[in-house]
């Protein structure tokens, strides 16, 4: 979360994936920051899949990464995406982006 915050009090465009598992201690961490960085939030857990179902989430959360990369920093109202196998993906708000000085 650091580095994030690093990259994109620099200008450069930064977002985190983490397992459906890591939402609190991710909300968490972004608020001890003042931070609400960009991430995309796939199921949980990850360690006992397949290599094949491993590149079907990869691909599944693809466009929300490319999204979360491309869209302007402020505002981004939904911060987080969960992507769920088999679903759309579904922005999960947030709270208020604020951009560290």
């Amino acid at each position: 979360m650091h580095d994030i915050v690093d990259l994109e009090t620099r200008g450069v465009p930064a977002m985190f994936v983490a397992t459906t598992e890591f939402v609190d201690g991710a909300d968490r961490q972004a608020k001890a920051l003042g931070f609400d960085p960009a991430a995309v939030y796939v199921s949980h857990p990850v360690q006992d899949r397949t290599d094949e179902e491993m590149r079907a989430m990869a691909d599944q959360a693809f466009a929300a990464i490319e999204v979360a990369l491309t869209s302007p920093f402020d505002p981004r109202p939904t911060g987080a995406i969960e992507v769920e196998p088999s679903a759309p993906f579904v922005p999960r708000p947030t709270g208020a982006r604020t951009r560290s000085s």
